[in-house]
């Protein structure tokens, strides 16, 4: 019989994680789990312990006898770890407000992962990523790393890439809900129909096949614009272009609505933005409301508001990939992880998202071929966005960063791109100390967002 499995989840705090322990509840039988180490930074304390006791009462409700710890002690948690999870995000939710009221005060997209907001999301994870890694190489040299900290494509990029920690599979919820949903228009069950999903996280396309093998994408792409068709709750539902869908026989992610229709994507958020503020306010109060659930003390599971929220389903993906990895099980799934030829027209170290076979080796991306001229001549400027961002964080140049933000389709090129920059710079400075000196001098030029709610959260010391 294998040993039992150590559990670390960078993170713990957060909201998602009934889910994850929902996840694990379910695999038990086949993967015996024997502590769950939640962990978390000061600022975190409080809804960690929230978790914590809910996670441990989740556990108690069934016949295993499985420990939950909680620790802001990340080396203490770390040691002799089997499977690190992390679910982070730094400057927790008031960093994302401000990554999308900044480029919404000037008219620009505000969105969590994509253009602006998603380039600095990266500029402050990848720092600490790397920390990550670094305890990693010390305490749990064997550990798998699962990553669905966002931009997830990106930050596996850098664990993989740059911070040579191979056993790393970065994680995302978009494939799976489009494999939950759309077999549902064709009247169909997932298990009659095969998928086969290629290029970057929030920006790959998949085709469709049914029982037989037949080609039925097509099908799919006509009933793409109506609700429930697979679209993450979080991202609004402007009209893809059936025409252009038809012409690559390829079914888009939610997140290519940014770039296929961008100005109406634009329109809606700014509408939104000046109705009732950006998508990071709305979700601090869903997720208030979700920690005074969690403190009930009789709760004892996933309570259903958590699908609220519009990252469901990371967390069930997460302990499916473990399980696939310890149970040497074989099985497809769509991962990111490092390219290897799947996608020719991309560097074989790349990351991309991608089909894959999940075994005790890791992931074995499937290849998916030559892609036409539209597709390879748009992933090939997101993966250079991507380098540019992670070389950006990495470095601390302004000139780099500028380099990203300039090849980003998203980001409106010119002096007020620039603007946007400057001011998210000094905004998140609590978090960037690698654009130090470039903050120092921004900050004397007296360059500092002009917006209300960032000036409090600044007052406020976030």
């Amino acid at each position: 019989m294998k040993n039992p499995i150590k559990i670390v989840t960078i993170g713990g705090g957060s909201s998602y994680t009934p889910e994850l322990i929902e996840g694990f509840i379910k695999r038990y039988d086949e993967m015996p789990i024997s502590e769950i180490w939640l962990v978390d930074i000061e600022d975190g304390k409080e809804k960690l312990d929230i978790i914590g006791k809910l996670a441990q009462r989740m556990w108690d409700a069934t016949p295993y006898d499985v420990k939950v710890i909680t620790t802001l002690n990340r080396k203490e948690a770390l040691k002799g770890a089997d499977f690190v999870t992390t679910q982070f995000r730094v400057g927790l939710l008031d960093a994302r407000i401000k990554d999308e009221r900044i480029p919404s005060l000037h008219g620009m997209l505000g969105q969590e992962t994509n253009g602006a907001g998603g380039m600095f999301k990266s500029f402050r994870t990848i720092p600490v990523i790397k920390e990550i890694v670094e305890d990693m190489k010390m305490l749990c040299p064997d550990a798998w790393l699962i990553n669905f900290t966002n931009p997830s494509g990106i930050i596996t990029e850098a664990v993989i890439k740059h911070f040579g920690w191979k056993k790393c599979i970065g994680l995302c919820n978009v494939p799976v809900i489009a494999m939950m949903n759309e077999p549902k228009i064709i009247e169909k069950q997932t298990s009659e129909l095969n998928y086969q999903f290629a290029g970057l996280n929030h920006f790959h396309w998949h085709k469709v096949f049914d029982e037989n093998g037949r080609d039925i994408t097509y099908q799919l792409i006509e009933h793409i614009n109506e609700k429930g068709g697979g679209t993450p709750v979080n991202i609004y539902q402007a009209e893809f272009p059936l025409e252009l869908l038809h012409s690559m026989n390829l079914l888009p992610c939610g997140y290519h609505r940014y770039y296929y229709s961008e100005k109406e994507m634009l329109e809606h958020s700014i509408e939104e933005f000046k109705k009732g503020g950006t998508r990071a306010e709305q979700m601090k109060e869903v997720e208030a409301s979700l920690f005074e659930i969690y403190k009930n003390p009789n709760l004892n599971k996933k309570p259903e508001e958590l699908q609220k929220r519009g990252g469901a389903y990371y967390s069930d993906a997460a302990c499916e990939c473990i399980s696939a990895i310890y149970n040497n099980k074989g099985i497809r799934m769509v991962v990111s992880t490092q390219n290897n030829g799947a996608i020719p027209c991309l560097s074989p170290d790349s990351i991309v998202e991608v089909s894959c076979i999940i075994s005790a080796k890791g992931a074995e991306p499937i290849v998916w071929g030559d892609m036409g001229s539209f597709e390879k001549g748009q992933l090939q400027i997101m993966k250079a966005m991507e380098e540019c961002t992670i070389n950006a964080a990495l470095s601390g140049d302004y000139g780099t960063a500028l380099q990203a933000f300039t090849i980003n389709p998203l980001v409106q090129k010119g002096s007020e791109s620039r603007q946007v920059l400057d001011e998210l710079l000094v905004a998140h400075e609590k978090y960037l100390p690698q654009f130090k000196e470039k903050i120092t001098e921004l900050k004397k030029q007296g360059i500092a967002s002009k917006d209300p709610v960032v000036v409090d959260l600044m007052k406020n010391g976030h």
